[in-house]
């Protein structure tokens, strides 16, 4: 049986409605998560279900008419995920949700399975927390949108912002061992999105366990599956990266064992990159 890719690239052309990626489990090859962004244009519905699953939903941008069972609302503020935080809908297992587009919009929406007797959330620009992490040239944004703190059964869901030429999930960590406190075992997406069409950046993985190493080149518009393992993130100089992280695994938390090689750096930061934060509300 051949390995699962880690990476995953759009495969619609700019403009065109339609799925951008399309990772149910089966093709992911993991147990968790299910990932799928699509582009709505103007006037175009997107109805579904969640039958044994719950999921989370993440306007990237554009404008749209949902209905979750509590009436139609009007939910999106930002063009684009460097525009500003973002409107989610957390649907639990059973329940039914349609976005219809106001105008262009881009989902990017997450599953996993549960069987969780819970209520359906908007979370909005003002529901989100913000925050800087790191220093130097390893300082970025983080804004949480769905914490170990919601009310939901598996699903954790990040938003982060890195300055061209920044490092970020750094220093390197892993969380793939179920041993809470300590650490617990979780899958993780990377949703990548950048600031200009020819921007890029590089995400390493690698385990201290065996000499397997990999180093992906990432575009606007790819996901990398985390698996196993550590896995930073360096933003190519010039170009601002975002990436959206889905994880659900063995239990709700987010804990994580830092590399000890490279623990140390946290010693030298002192001032935050000037240029953050990236978005506000």
């Amino acid at each position: 049986m051949n390995k699962p890719e880690s990476l995953h690239s759009r495969s619609l052309p700019p403009e065109q409605g339609g799925e951008l990626l399309h990772l149910p489990r089966q093709k992911a090859g993991w147990e968790w998560m299910s990932f799928f962004v699509r582009r709505l244009l103007p006037g175009e519905v997107y109805p579904t279900n969640t039958d044994g699953e719950e999921a989370a939903f993440v306007l990237l941008g554009g404008v749209c008419l949902a209905d979750w069972g509590e009436g139609t609302q009007r939910i999106g503020k930002r063009k684009n995920v460097f525009d500003g935080f973002p409107f989610a809908v957390y649907l639990p297992s059973g329940k039914n949700v349609s976005f219809a587009a106001e105008s262009a919009c881009e989902i990017a929406e997450c599953r996993v399975p549960s069987k969780a007797k819970l209520e359906p959330r908007l979370v909005t620009p003002q529901d989100v927390v913000s925050g800087l992490r790191g220093g130097g040239n390893v300082s970025r944004q983080i804004v949480d949108v769905i914490t170990p703190a919601f009310p939901a059964d598996k699903l954790m869901v990040i938003e982060v912002y890195t300055p061209g030429g920044n490092w970020s999930s750094y220093p390197p960590h892993k969380h793939d061992v179920h041993d809470p406190p300590r650490e617990v075992d979780l899958d993780e997406i990377y949703y990548y999105r950048m600031n200009q069409p020819e921007a890029f950046a590089f995400q390493h993985l690698y385990s201290r366990q065996n000499s397997v190493e990999r180093t992906l080149k990432t575009k606007d518009g790819d996901a990398v599956l985390v698996r196993s393992g550590y896995h930073p993130v360096v933003a190519g100089p010039g170009y601002d990266v975002y990436y959206l992280n889905f994880l659900a695994g063995s239990s709700r938390t987010l804990a994580v064992t830092e590399d000890p090689r490279h623990v140390w750096i946290r010693s030298t930061w002192k001032e935050t990159d000037p240029r953050l934060p990236m978005v506000t509300g």
